[in-house]
């Protein structure tokens, strides 16, 4: 491990090891926390820093009429001076200047100035630091945390608003064997249990504070109810006190509003972000619910305490021990969850300029352009302007017959935008010292030296950081194409990502004609991977053999799917029957988490049948269901629909106000609830009537408002979407 982290140094030098945070304090000196050489505890550091940003040259400087000092840059990029101001203060009125200037904001990509929006970012560029340099995973130190809280009005979710409405337990658990559950009862009430939390955390001293859903409710809750007993909600180190405001990060198709806090000295990591981030690809999931995850990791203990949220309350007065030993078990399972998905964006914060808790909550492409941007000062280089959009063609994405194949196999290029600009050595054409490629090349490099170790590791404790490591390289190796297409990137080249993808189309093109001419039969081509029926007679490594030798240097084919079946519905829509019997969806037509559970349910009964038992006729578990729903045979919750929130009432009604938007049945339904909804909720609602066609904004009921003794389900709804569906699926057999 070592040493494949010390081969970094060649292109990502630094000459800080062992640091766990990077502060600027309010005397405008730079604080840094250190791992002490023996691992068993923690110093702080002070160096002198002073605030600085980039101007297209020193002219634009002097116009600031500020004390200040001036770096020219080398190079023909846009931001070619660097200034460096004496204060925080300074800093922040220079920029109000620059922006009176030039009529353009910081963040604008015209703007003839640049910056820095994380502070923490600024200072890591300028004094070339990286965290954890010289750690492994395991060596950071790591708290779990998990409330519980007490709701005055029986049947209602806690408010941390309403008075009544306390922190009765807190779970707190870390990674040297510390465990412990505290409740208001031990401590003298919720001032005495909140004061006793924030003591212990001082106490155990975390790199890092880890929860579920820790952003939107638990920090939350208790800023809310420190704020109430006037408590300083001091969980920074050196007593600083937490920071929030609202924030956003776009995962996927979504982009997801919270609460972001910041701890002096400590990163935070909410693991339900992390599921998220990991489902985008994998599509698995069918909750991000921290009880769900769990048991499909695998990390719920045998003998797990479940407790219904309506029930806490009473169990604290009843069973005050259960109750604790549940919210253990939150604090334990959120530890595993972590351990899973953590490592990954641990190794990359040794890549990064940046916060651990940014690498997580930041995009790949914005990681690729603070490596990129930082190569670029530490070298005393000028940084060009990002390019203006441009619009180019994508991915080729076919699906060249629909049904059902038998079997049906997966013959896929090994990172084929990276191959090929590896092939090519290509850099973004405003990258003069062609940093984009060395890096990219260095980084594949790292990656398979730690693959092969990974698979050479004498213990399985080993093998787990060698793979977690080279799936980091994995992560940031294939987004360097999406790079150049990424609109803020100061390095993007649309001209290049064209050529990119042209080329991986002619690539994708030939092996779909010499399978053909191998007579297999092609069922979908998507980016950088082909479905299709083998010839008879041919071995998996013959065909990969066959394909790999028509190829263009530098570009690496494997079968990497031998399935016995495939259900191809439509465009990067099918599904797929292992060898085991299993059956895996992919696409949101077959897999959405906004259809409702019955037609889930529906579409993975119909697939067993199609490709378990060949059937062609879905006519008889059509009857069968609409059969069931007429008789009421299932809960009134199988027939939510579920969507996120993805603004404010507040914004909702100013954007129907302005004639731009439209009435939607969740606003009017959050509306109306007595129930605090903020952006990035889930909204789960079903529709009621008594006719096929209807306003589903004004005929819908909440998750809440259901009544399993007045049933009033819109069943002619229901029952059309389910025969709609029925005949899609049954068109293409």
């Amino acid at each position: 491990m070592e040493n494949i982290l010390s081969s970094l140094e060649a292109v990502i030098p630094t000459p800080w090891q062992r640091i766990v945070a990077v502060e600027i304090d309010e005397d405008d000196s730079l604080e840094l926390f250190q791992r002490t050489e023996d691992g068993q505890g923690t110093v702080s550091l002070r160096l002198p820093y002073r605030w600085w940003l980039l101007t297209a040259g020193p002219e634009m400087a002097r116009a600031l009429d500020m004390p200040c000092d001036l770096e020219p840059l080398q190079g023909e990029g846009t931001h070619r001076c660097r200034v460096r101001l004496e204060s925080r203060k300074a800093y922040e009125e220079a920029l109000k200047k620059l922006k009176a200037l030039t009529g353009q904001p910081p963040s604008s990509p015209l703007a003839p100035y640049r910056t820095f929006s994380h502070a923490t970012q600024q200072a890591m560029i300028d004094q070339g630091i990286r965290l954890f340099r010289g750690m492994s995973f395991p060596q950071l130190r790591r708290m779990q945390l998990d409330i519980e809280c007490t709701s005055s009005i029986p049947g209602r979710f806690c408010n941390a608003k309403v008075a009544g409405d306390e922190v009765i337990m807190v779970a707190l658990k870390d990674t040297r064997g510390f465990e412990r559950c505290l409740t208001s009862q031990e401590c003298g009430g919720e001032a005495g249990l909140l004061r006793e939390m924030l003591r212990v955390i001082q106490e155990r001293d975390p790199d890092v504070l880890e929860g579920h859903n820790l952003f939107a409710f638990d920090l939350c809750y208790l800023q809310e109810r420190c704020k109430r007993h006037k408590i300083p909600f001091a969980l920074g180190r050196g007593g600083k006190v937490a920071k929030s405001h609202p924030s956003r990060m776009t995962i996927a198709e979504q982009i997801l509003n919270f609460p972001r806090f910041d701890i002096y000295g400590r990163h935070v990591v909410d693991t339900y972000h992390l599921v998220r981030l990991y489902d985008v690809s994998r599509r698995e999931l069918e909750s991000y619910r921290l009880k769900y995850c769990a048991k499909h990791f695998g990390l719920a203990r045998e003998g797990r305490v479940y407790v219904p949220g309506e029930e806490i309350t009473r169990l604290y007065q009843e069973d005050p021990a259960r109750l604790a030993e549940y919210n253990l078990d939150d604090v334990r399972e959120t530890e595993g969850l972590s351990n899973l998905l953590s490592p990954s964006y641990f190794y990359q914060t040794q890549l990064i300029p940046a916060s651990y808790q940014d690498c997580i909550l930041r995009g790949n492409a914005a990681r690729i352009d603070a490596m990129l941007c930082a190569a670029y000062l530490s070298r005393g280089h000028a940084l060009p302007s990002p390019q203006a959009p441009q619009a180019f063609e994508g991915a080729l994405t076919t699906v060249e017959n629909m049904g059902v194949f038998r079997p049906a196999w997966h013959l896929d290029v090994r990172s084929l935008y990276p191959s090929v600009l590896l092939a090519a050595g290509a850099s973004p054409a405003s990258d003069s010292l062609g940093l984009f490629i060395q890096l990219l090349g260095h980084l594949r490099a790292f990656r398979l030296q730690a693959k092969d170790a990974a698979r050479t590791a004498s213990t399985p404790a080993r093998k787990k950081e060698y793979q977690a490591l080279q799936n980091s390289f994995k992560i940031l190796i294939n987004s360097f194409y999406g790079y150049l297409g990424f609109p803020q990137g100061t390095f993007n080249d649309y001209r290049l990502a064209e050529r990119v993808t042209s080329t991986g189309r002619q690539i994708l093109t030939k092996m779909r004609d010499d399978l053909e001419k191998e007579q297999a039969k092609i069922l979908e081509m998507d980016t950088d991977g082909i479905y299709f029926t083998p010839p008879p007679a041919s071995t998996p490594e013959q065909m990969r053999e066959r394909i790999q030798k028509e190829l263009p240097p530098g570009i690496e084919v494997e079968l990497d799917g031998l399935y016995a079946a495939m259900f191809s519905y439509k465009s990067k829509n099918y599904a797929l029957l292992e060898q085991d019997g299993s059956i895996s969806l992919h696409g949101a037509a077959l897999r959405s988490r906004g259809l409702e559970p019955f037609l889930q349910r529906f579409i993975r009964q119909a697939l067993q049948a199609i490709l378990l038992e060949d059937t062609h006729d879905l006519a008889p578990l059509t009857s069968q269901y609409l059969e069931e729903m007429q008789r009421h045979a299932w809960p009134l919750g199988d027939f939510l629909r579920k969507e996120n929130l993805t603004q404010t009432l507040e914004n909702y009604d100013r954007s129907l106000a302005s004639g731009k938007g439209k009435r939607s049945a969740v606003y009017e339904l959050v509306r109306r609830s007595s129930k605090a909804y903020a952006p990035g909720d889930a909204v789960r609602y079903y529709v009621t009537g008594t006719k096929k066609s209807v306003s589903v904004t004004d005929n819908s009921k909440l998750e809440e408002e259901i009544d399993e003794q007045n049933r009033d389900e819109n069943l002619p709804f229901y029952a059309d979407r389910l025969q709609s569906l029925a005949k899609k699926l049954q068109a293409v057999l």
